[in-house]
């Protein structure tokens, strides 16, 4: 973060000066979790389901902050924030905040984000959302970026109104790109993080199924969503998904300029003559208004395609050449874990753990990478789809399942691996479509999948392994590399 007295942290949230002259310098980083703190650093004072950061932070200030954001008095120099008094402000705390402490350091947070970065005026913001593949993408437009000057971009998928601020207070004075995750639980979330920190460059990946039971429809998701695109001014710029039609006709809510990228013969950013490998690495000809390039992904899933499209635009508005975004797409890896981690055992066996969330959509497109690298190569390989439950989906719990059970034997998926009960339609779903004896089978837990996956793999098998991140399927992967 940039150097700020806490008499200047005060003034930027609203708060007050305790325990505290107000010239005491935040020389180092803003943590909420006191183990991460340096000398200099700011410690957030945040309530949770087990503790409370408040108690800690006499803790914090010994272990080298000069202080802590609170909502109440501590044993420590501080700066206490003021209550919030908006009940949007009170319905994004996160999960123990019991007494409306937690929306306040929240708010106070933002407010110091919108603060440093207001005197940043040298930093564009990068705004990626979508109901799928904001993670991977966020992490292939921070690498093409990086070349170009000093780039920060949060851990995984730390993307809600924790993550964004505490991302964007690792800004300083040479950071030229800030590549920001925006999620949303409900309507008018991602407006509230895109007043955090408005971004000039917002990309929208797709609408899907994903948060169905919370938005009503795919329409009210992609109502939500598009309040990226109306967050930009007239000297940003909005990147569509033109393949998907509900992305692409938020073309009409953004003053911005947009640029559309997909595979669809309408985009500007088109990738052409996509072909995937033996481990479901794309290849394709890019084609822009500046020329063309042939690009190789590093990264596996044809979803890939679209994502590296994506961080194509970003990485051409900002200056780069077609030749070197070319380049760096073919240099990106995977950054975040459990996202198509594609590891080979000593005996052949590849295992591609994807477990870190699922929903519809990105469980068909891991599905159909599965395929692809069953088939790919000189000998078919078998392969094994393990799916838990999707989750927040609503009343379309069971024929999203059903439907997926469904694809993994259209796509002449070897054996299913359904586990837990609450996921039993996805099995009944393959059954249903014409699966037969063992293919499809429905354990109950976690330890029940490693069992009879050891028993039954088989040298150049390929396993793909996926579920919502309740499910703890991840578990599954690393047993079988262990």
């Amino acid at each position: 973060m940039i150097r700020l007295t806490l008499a200047q942290v005060a003034e930027a949230t609203g708060g007050r000066l305790h325990n505290a002259t107000g010239e005491e310098q935040v020389t180092g980083s803003v943590e909420f979790d006191s183990r991460q703190l340096t000398a200099g650093g700011l410690f957030v004072a945040m309530p949770g389901e087990r503790v409370d950061g408040h108690d800690f932070a006499a803790r914090a200030v010994a272990a080298g902050a000069v202080g802590v954001l609170a909502a109440r008095e501590v044993d420590a120099p501080a700066v206490i924030v003021p209550p919030v008094t908006s009940a949007h402000s009170r319905s994004v705390a996160l999960t123990g905040d019991r007494d409306g402490s937690g929306a306040a350091v929240l708010a106070g947070l933002a407010a110091l984000a919108r603060y440093v970065t207001d005197r940043l005026p040298r930093l564009t913001v990068v705004g990626v959302t979508g109901s799928s593949g904001k993670t991977s993408t966020k992490d292939l437009i921070a690498q093409v970026l990086a070349p170009m000057g000093p780039t920060v971009a949060p851990p995984g998928s730390f993307n809600n109104e924790l993550g964004h601020p505490w991302t964007a207070l690792r800004a300083e004075e040479s950071t030229r790109h800030l590549v920001l995750e925006l999620s949303a639980r409900g309507p008018g979330h991602i407006a509230a993080l895109c007043q955090t920190v408005p971004p000039r460059i917002g990309v929208v990946l797709n609408v899907g199924s994903a948060h169905l039971g919370e938005f009503g429809s795919r329409e009210g998701i992609a109502q939500t969503k598009g309040e990226l695109v109306e967050a930009l001014d007239a000297e940003g710029l909005a990147v569509l998904n033109a393949d998907d039609p509900l992305v692409a006709a938020m073309a009409e809510r953004t003053k911005a300029r947009v640029v559309l990228v997909g595979e669809d013969a309408k985009a500007q950013i088109r990738a052409v003559d996509v072909v995937l490998d033996e481990q479901a690495r794309a290849s394709f000809r890019m084609v822009t208004p500046q020329g063309e390039a042939q690009v190789r992904l590093a990264v596996h899933g044809a979803h890939q395609v679209g994502n590296a499209l994506s961080a194509a635009a970003v990485a051409l508005e900002l200056g780069a050449s077609v030749a070197e975004v070319a380049q760096r797409l073919g240099q990106a890896q995977r950054v975040s874990a459990r996202r198509m981690e594609v590891t080979t055992r000593p005996d052949g066996v590849v295992v591609v753990n994807d477990s870190y969330n699922a929903n519809p959509e990105s469980v068909r497109a891991a599905l159909k990478s599965l395929a692809s690298m069953a088939r790919g190569g000189d000998t078919p390989r078998r392969s094994w789809a393990v799916l838990g439950m999707m989750g927040e989906l609503g009343d379309t719990h069971v024929t999203a399942h059903d439907e997926i059970g469904r694809l993994a034997v259209r796509l002449d998926i070897s054996r299913l691996v359904v586990v837990g009960e609450a996921a039993r339609a996805m099995h009944q779903g393959a059954h249903l479509e014409g699966s037969w004896g063992e293919e499809s089978v429905l354990v109950p837990d976690v330890d029940a999948a490693v069992t009879l996956l050891r028993e039954e793999l088989r040298p150049g098998d390929v396993v793909l392994v996926k579920a919502s991140k309740s499910e703890a399927l991840w578990r599954v992967a690393e047993e079988l590399l262990a």
